[in-house]
C-alpha cells in the first residue's frame, strides 16, 4: 500500500466571491461565486479574455478591494471583511506583487528599489541585516551583481527581476503576479516565469494572471475566468509545459 501524495497546506480559500461594478447604467457582475484554494508552494494561472474580471479577482486576494459577498481565508482568518487598516499591515507582511510595470525608481540602486519594500514593510531593521536580506533576494533571481545599477542601465527583463526580488525580499506567503511579462520579449518572458516558479520551491504560493498560454501551463494549475465564474481551463494540445 502506498501513501496518497500529500495536499499542500491551504495559505487562501475563497469561496461564494462575488464582485459586481455598479458605477455604470446597467451594474456589471465581474465575479460570480468564485472558489480559490492556493496552497503551500503551489502555483496557479488564471486565463481569461480582456475585460474579463482576471485583476479584479487579483485585487481582492490581494485585500486591494472587498467582495460584495462570499468567504476569504488566509491562514485561519477571515479577511473578506477586515478594515483597510489590517489590510495594509497584511499586504506588507504576507504578499509579494509583481505587475507589467516594473514601477522602479529610477534614482534608486537595484539594491535600493529591493530595500525600499523592508523600509516600508517591516518597520525598522538594521542596515546590515536590510542589506544581506536585499543581496539575498537580488541573487534568488539571478541578479546580485547588478546590485549597485540604476534602472536606466537594466534590460527590461532585469528591471522586472529586480522588480520580483523586491516582492520576494519580505518572505511572502503569496506572489501575486498580474501580466508580469507582457511587457517583455518571448526568451525573457520565459525567464521571469521561471523565477517567479522557482519561489514556490521556498513555500510562497504563486498565482499568475497572463493571456500567455505557454506561460499558463507552466503552473501546476491552469484555470479560466469565464462569465464570472473561475473553472478549470481546458487543455491547449499545441502548449507542452517546459
Amino acid at each position: 500500500m502506498t501513501d496518497a501524495p500529500l495536499t499542500p497546506a491551504p495559505i487562501i480559500a475563497l469561496s461564494g466571491i462575488t464582485k459586481t461594478l455598479k458605477g455604470q447604467k446597467q451594474p456589471r457582475t465581474i465575479l460570480d461565486g468564485v472558489d480559490l484554494t492556493v496552497g503551500e508552494g503551489e502555483s496557479v494561472a488564471i486565463l481569461g479574455r480582456s475585460g474579463s474580471g482576471k485583476s479584479t479577482l487579483l485585487s481582492l486576494i490581494g485585500l486591494f478591494d472587498r467582495p460584495d459577498s462570499g468567504t476569504y481565508v488566509m491562514d485561519g482568518r477571515d479577511l473578506a471583511r477586515i478594515s483597510e487598516r489590517r489590510a495594509a499591515r497584511l499586504r506588507s507582511a504576507e504578499f509579494g506583487f509583481v505587475f507589467q510595470r516594473f514601477f522602479l525608481l529610477k534614482h534608486l540602486t537595484a539594491a535600493q528599489n529591493v530595500a525600499m519594500a523592508l523600509v516600508n514593510g517591516q518597520g525598522w531593521l538594521p542596515r546590515r541585516k536590510r542589506r544581506a536580506r536585499t543581496l539575498e533576494a537580488l541573487d534568488q533571481v539571478g541578479i546580485a551583481h547588478l546590485a549597485k545599477s540604476r534602472p536606466a542601465r537594466l534590460s527590461g527583463g532585469e528591471q522586472q527581476r529586480v522588480a520580483i526580488a523586491r516582492a520576494l525580499v519580505r518572505g511572502p506567503r503569496m506572489l501575486l503576479a498580474d501580466e508580469p511579462t507582457g511587457a517583455l520579449d518571448t526568451e525573457t518572458g520565459n525567464l521571469v516565469i521561471e523565477v517567479m516558479r522557482a519561489a514556490t520551491d521556498r513555500g510562497c504560493g504563486l498565482i499568475l494572471v497572463t493571456h500567455d498560454q505557454a506561460h499558463a501551463a507552466k503552473m501546476q494549475r491552469v484555470l479560466r475566468l469565464e462569465d464570472g465564474v473561475l473553472k478549470p481551463a481546458v487543455p491547449n494540445p499545441a502548449v507542452v509545459p517546459a
